[in-house]
């Protein structure tokens, strides 16, 4: 069975951070915006090395997408940053009407995202932003799982032309994949071979996928593990291909388990190979005031609850 080293545990969102200070020295297309978070985005660097460039808008998130939409009829690729919640709830309409109805080229940055938020609490943890965004006709909706795939993951919407939501959150989180790695949207990552059930997880839920996978092996079950970093364009392919081998699947994301990554998967599977599936996600509910470990634990959001979720879609088969 293939293992992983956490490499030691970093914010994705300094992951942004470093992909957007490196596209500041390689691109001199690349903008950035924020709405008055600049610490919380680390954003700092670009800001500093980068002044004519850099446009701090204040809490007006909404002028803020309306910005980087006109920005990009001059030809610039402009990165939005705020808090999740505020990168899409406050905003759905600008998006939808400004940014996604004409195919503008806006990279739309969410830190901050889901449960581990903390003790900020409900009112700013989002968990029907990835359900918002998917729906949105030619929006790429990207969630990648640490600190190295998520500076990979900047540097690559770079290239892409055509509106990106990228999400990524507040905790240090462990960082386990290779810091030269390429990002390709839209194809996922097989991490761990397995023959017993799929577990298909984005995020911060990939690392705990990973612990579970060793649980499960000791257990006497394979697991096989697989990395969606890109919720829209889906890799169906990778999917099918695994239950087809596996029979049964889990879908672990940190996200409420209608509009998320589960529900894409489901489609797949009711089209292409129906297949017992469990979810690893929030069940329709706000999120609390809690640190971010408590609340995943209280959440079901853990390695502990992907093991079980596997034990009983195996059952199903």
């Amino acid at each position: 069975m293939k293992t992983y080293e956490n490499t030691g545990n970093k914010d994705t969102r300094s992951g942004f951070g470093a992909g957007l200070t490196e596209l500041g020295k390689t691109n001199e297309n690349v903008v950035a915006l924020c709405a008055d978070l600049i610490g919380s985005l680390k954003m700092d660097d670009f800001k500093k090395n980068h002044p004519e460039r850099f446009f701090q808008v204040g809490i007006a998130e909404a002028n803020m997408i309306g910005m980087a939409a006109g920005l990009t009829i001059g030809g610039k690729i402009p990165f939005t940053g705020t808090f999740a919640n505020f990168s899409t709830g406050r905003v759905y309409d600008q998006i939808r009407q400004s940014v996604a109805y004409s195919g503008k080229n806006v990279k739309i940055c969410a830190s901050h995202a889901g449960l581990t938020l903390g003790e900020d609490g409900a009112t700013h943890q989002i968990l029907e932003d990835i359900g918002l965004m998917k729906m949105l006709p030619g929006m790429t909706v990207i969630n990648p799982c640490d600190y190295n795939q998520t500076k990979a993951a900047t540097l690559a919407i770079a290239d892409h032309d055509g509106p990106v939501y990228l999400r990524f959150g507040r905790p240090a989180v462990a960082n386990f994949t290779p810091a030269d790695q390429k990002f390709e949207i839209g194809k996922a990552l097989h991490l761990v071979d397995g023959a017993d059930v799929t577990i298909v997880a984005t995020g911060h839920l990939v690392w705990e996928a990973l612990e579970a996978s060793k649980v499960l092996n000791e257990k006497g079950i394979s697991a096989e593990v697989i990395n969606i970093h890109t919720i829209k364009p889906l890799d169906a392919q990778a999917i099918i291909d695994s239950v087809s081998k596996t029979k049964c699947i889990v879908t672990a994301e940190e996200h409420n388990h209608l509009g998320g990554l589960g529900e894409s998967v489901a489609r797949v599977l009711s089209q292409h190979k129906p297949t017992p599936q469990e979810f690893v996600a929030t069940n329709d509910t706000f999120g609390e005031s809690g640190t971010p470990a408590q609340l995943m634990e209280k959440y079901g959001l853990n390695s502990e609850a992907i093991v079980k979720a596997c034990q009983k879609v195996i059952s199903r088969k």
